[in-house]
């Protein structure tokens, strides 16, 4: 499976609110030219939460169809209803993707039985590997590391992404979980530290933006050079405060935008365009980071 520096993939937008496929085909491009080791379709970064599950499914085929197998592609199949999950993982089960990534039911809130039952569920529909997405701040449940070790006796349940930003659980997991079981940072400013700690790669924001630096932190940090990983941090980690300025992916497409990536930095609503008043700070920050804006 994919270790390293993980793009969770913004979903790019036309100004009529429709999929700009044309741009979307220029960021896998851009990916594969930067050494990116694997993209994420559609995950929440994707705003998956306002794709109709049509629309979710041609995007990831259509990035699958871009990348053309020089890259692998993650599938997100996330949803706060089980029997939507399902219905995405297995229409995705067909595209030729290497795994799917299912962020925990948000709004309703499950119990460890409920997520146990969930995501039991969803791994049945497919023999496609699926994994886990722990990201609190967004869902408003968190999956204690306890309830992971359960679901690691799921055949076709590999690993997870955790974005609580709590790097002891590294630790936790892997005692937990075994040496097999993947892990990933789903929080940028943390992921450096995350895999020093034993993490096996980061599923990332900022790395829409700067790849190759990503991808830099993340080789050293996992070859266990942490000079080198901490000089390749130190260029971009004013992005990582920077991107969140207000709700992801606003600021990210703002920025990709700005890079010529992408032709609009469109959203959808309820996200709306990044504020004015945030623009010189996200500037700064990508000046820092040597990221040239056209």
């Amino acid at each position: 499976m994919i270790n390293g520096s993980i793009v969770a993939l913004i979903t790019p937008l036309n100004s009529d609110g429709t999929v700009d496929y044309k741009s979307l085909e220029t960021l896998v491009e851009y990916h594969i030219a930067e050494g990116t080791d694997g993209i994420v379709a559609v995950g929440t970064t994707g705003e998956a939460a306002t794709l109709p599950i049509s629309e979710h499914i041609e995007v990831v085929a259509q990035t699958v169809k871009f990348a053309s197998g020089r890259i692998p592609v993650i599938g997100g199949n996330g949803a706060n209803a089980t029997a939507e999950a399902i219905e995405l993982t297995k229409a995705q089960s067909k595209l030729g993707i290497v795994a799917m990534l299912g962020v925990t039911p948000y709004y309703n809130k499950p119990s460890p039985k409920g997520l146990i039952a969930h995501y039991t569920a969803v791994a049945a529909s497919t023999d496609i590997p699926q994994i886990l997405y722990n990201v609190p701040g967004r869902t408003a449940v968190d999956m204690l590391p306890e309830t992971i070790a359960q679901l690691v006796e799921v055949p076709n349940i590999i690993g997870v992404k955790d974005a609580t930003g709590d790097v002891s659980r590294v630790k936790q997991l892997r005692e937990l979980c075994g040496d097999d079981f993947l892990l990933y940072s789903g929080d940028d400013a943390s992921a450096r530290e995350f895999l020093s700690l034993g993490g096996d790669g980061v599923i990332s924001v900022a790395n829409n933006i700067v790849p190759k630096q990503f991808k830099l932190m993340c080789d050293a940090a996992l070859a266990g050079d942490i000079q080198a990983a901490m000089a390749a941090e130190d260029q971009i980690k004013g992005l990582f405060s920077a991107l969140f300025c207000e709700a992801n992916p606003i600021p990210v497409k703002w920025a990709a935008h700005q890079m010529g990536l992408i032709s609009r930095g469109d959203i959808r609503l309820p996200l709306t365009e990044l504020s004015t008043e945030f623009h010189g700070l996200l500037l700064d920050a990508m000046k820092n980071a040597r990221i040239e804006v056209k």
